[in-house]
């Protein structure tokens, strides 16, 4: 009877632990997600946050999500950019830690899901706790940092201008030298076109084989076939500005 006991005791304490760690790290990765906007703008600027896990690692998953922009003029519609970002993950093995399949919670933002946030405040990322089985080999209670685009609309005068910024984060120097994230600001890029009526943004799944699919990225854009899209009716002859904050980001980097 003790023997049991100890056991049952021992089993309770140990999901008890990773639990408060889950949601430790939890704020963690909102903070992670938080210093995106502070780093992605600005060109070689570098910020590490810490965090500590028995369980859990952080991991980098390069190239998993695909944006492209697209503008109408009077002469028809134009691709000005696309490009492929990875996402940050807390994976928390289920065997510690688990929340139920298919279970889905917003972080920040908490009640809008749109890739496209309006506003002087908006995120520049999504966090979002995910459980999605099974996915590759291994699996994983996670808590996700995947990035998103800010619009923020303005008139000076008769003249109207809406501005987006997307953050691309790309795999860093990854030493595993300590439980941290480093994310440092490599480039930013500045596209401008006037005489704009429309804007078309799509989202598409490079990885969707692995798991990373629609279903573990819960935008709430319209979605068709493969792929998230919104189109944004503007003003006639808006300006469009769009800044393309390019960042790398390293674990482990500093002991």
């Amino acid at each position: 009877m003790v023997l049991v006991a100890m056991v049952y005791t021992n089993n309770f304490l140990n999901v008890r632990m990773a639990e408060n760690e889950f949601s430790t790290n939890k704020q963690f990765m909102l903070t992670t997600g938080l210093q995106i906007d502070d780093i992605a703008w600005t060109l070689g600027r570098t910020q590490t946050v810490r965090y500590s896990s028995r369980y859990a690692q952080v991991t980098f998953q390069d190239a998993v999500l695909s944006y492209s922009v697209e503008i109408l003029n009077s002469t028809g519609w134009y691709q000005i950019f696309t490009g492929e970002t990875g996402i940050i993950l807390f994976n928390m093995p289920t065997t510690a830690y688990t929340l139920g399949n298919d279970y889905l919670e917003r972080v920040f933002p908490s009640s809008n899901g749109s890739f496209l946030q309006e506003g002087p405040s908006a995120p520049v990322s999504h966090v979002y706790v995910m459980e999605k089985l099974p996915m590759g080999t291994e699996s994983f209670t996670r808590v996700v940092v995947a990035p998103s685009i800010r619009m923020l609309p303005s008139t000076i005068g008769p003249q109207s201008y809406v501005k987006f910024y997307l953050p691309i984060l790309e795999d860093g120097t990854n030493l595993g030298l300590s439980q941290s994230v480093t994310l440092t600001g490599k480039n930013v890029t500045q596209y401008v076109f006037s005489g704009i009526s429309q804007v078309r943004f799509n989202v598409t799944f490079p990885q969707a084989a692995q798991g990373f699919d629609k279903s573990f990225f819960p935008f709430e854009n319209y979605f068709t076939f493969d792929h998230y899209e919104e189109t944004l009716e503007l003003q006639t002859d808006s300006v469009v500005e769009l800044y393309v904050g390019t960042m790398s980001v390293s674990l482990g980097l500093h002991v």
